[in-house]
């Protein structure tokens, strides 16, 4: 890896860090905000789920300027709207405040993680993306190990507020690291108007074969982050019955797994790949992997709480392998809206997934903030439901015609 690849691969894997910190930030909040506004579940799950329609409602102009104005360009300037929004949500003493500002942070870090694969995708060969991605993944899902135990840990002396402010500055920083640092990357391919780009969105938005690799990986992906950012502590709490300290413990196994498990899914793609297996393929195991594990859980499988929630952590972030698909399917003048619309898609089902859990739980009544474990098991066999219909068109007939043009396209690369 060269020097310039090195520091770009850093840079936007800052980038995405600082997404994912903000993605699950209210896990660790939660209890804070609920007590100081007095918020019920469905305000938690609508507050945070915020972030995600932001996230998800910028996807399509996000995709444009990537691949009009570049990555480094657009990333960097956008999330100066994020440091803007953890500093409106940090001061705010509303709850319709703390809205505005958790939308602006989902806009402000629309861009990391599309900029972060169209750039590697200009600057590391179509063979080492899987690994490559992989490798961003798992350092943005550092992120999510932050969120768990460390983010509790500061929260025992520094107050919520604080913590805010520290995340602006955070981003600030990344944002003008990769202003200055970030090399361009040079154009190969006649730069398309602002008319055509939105074009070039409307026909991968029609094209079958985007939906076929998309259909089971962007619902595995919104279950996934939808509980990881929220969720998966009220259950560790409620339902299996963990003191906050603890459950705090396993949110951080579960997300040191995901980035073990965006590494090995990633490295082990191009061996399967030599072997027979095609990514799709692999793409598919790793989310099947997820929903029996999902299964286990709910059904109290008499093994090792780390174990469980370890192995949660490293098959649900298997949907990754889906972004170097569609980089082997599409042209590379596309890839920036390509990106950007398969994130489009997991993030309004993040946002509707959010939704839906707070929605279910608050048909129970609850005590001390706290809900039956009959609530809990609805919303997951809901989602567990939805995640076994996506498989079965993922796999149905049909399947061939989007293996031969990926096969075409591995060809031509």
């Amino acid at each position: 890896m060269s020097s310039t690849q090195l520091r770009v691969f850093l840079l936007f894997a800052a980038g995405y860090f600082v997404s994912y910190l903000f993605r699950g930030v209210n896990l660790g909040f939660a209890p804070f905000i609920t007590h100081d506004l007095g918020l019920s579940a469905a305000d938690l799950g609508v507050l945070t789920s915020l972030y995600f329609l932001g996230f998800a409602g910028a996807q399509i102009p996000a995709g444009v300027l990537l691949d009009h104005f570049g990555a480094r360009r657009a990333t960097s300037v956008t999330l100066l709207f994020a440091a803007v929004g953890i500093c409106v949500f940090g001061s705010a003493h509303s709850l319709g405040t703390m809205m505005v500002g958790r939308l602006l942070i989902g806009v402000g870090v629309s861009l990391c993680l599309g900029a972060a694969f169209k750039a590697l995708a200009q600057h590391f060969e179509a063979a080492r993306l899987p690994l490559m991605n992989g490798l961003v993944m798992a350092i943005g899902g550092f992120g999510g190990v932050v969120v768990g135990s460390p983010l509790t840990w500061v929260l025992t002396f520094a107050n919520w507020r604080t913590v805010c402010v520290g995340l602006g500055i955070l981003t600030v920083v990344v944002a003008l690291a990769q202003w200055t640092l970030v090399p361009e990357a040079g154009q190969t391919h006649r730069q398309a108007s602002i008319g055509e780009q939105f074009k070039g969105t409307l026909d991968i938005l029609r094209s079958a074969a985007f939906w076929k690799i998309a259909s089971f990986p962007v619902v595995t992906q919104g279950v996934f982050y939808a509980m990881q950012s929220l969720w998966v502590g009220a259950w560790l709490r409620d339902v299996q019955g963990f003191a906050t300290p603890q459950a705090a413990a396993l949110v951080s196994v579960l997300g040191f797994a995901m980035m073990a498990g965006c590494v090995v899914f990633g490295g082990a793609a191009r061996t399967l790949e030599r072997r027979g297996i095609s990514l799709r393929g692999f793409c598919g195991i790793g989310g099947a992997l997820y929903v029996v594990t999902q299964l286990l859980i709910m059904f109290n499988a008499p093994l090792p709480a780390a174990l469980l929630w370890a192995a949660y952590g490293m098959f649900g972030g298997s949907g990754i392998l889906s972004y170097a698909v569609m980089a082997r399917r599409f042209p590379a003048q596309m890839i920036g809206r390509v990106n950007t619309t398969l994130t489009l898609l997991i993030f309004l089902l993040i946002f509707g997934f959010q939704i839906g859990v707070g929605a279910v739980l608050s048909h129970w009544p609850s005590s001390a903030g706290h809900y039956p474990a009959a609530a809990h098991l609805t919303a997951w066999g809901v989602l567990v439901a939805l995640q076994i219909f996506s498989g079965i068109w993922y796999v149905m007939p049909g399947r061939a015609l989007v293996q031969a043009a990926q096969t075409h396209a591995e060809q031509e690369a």
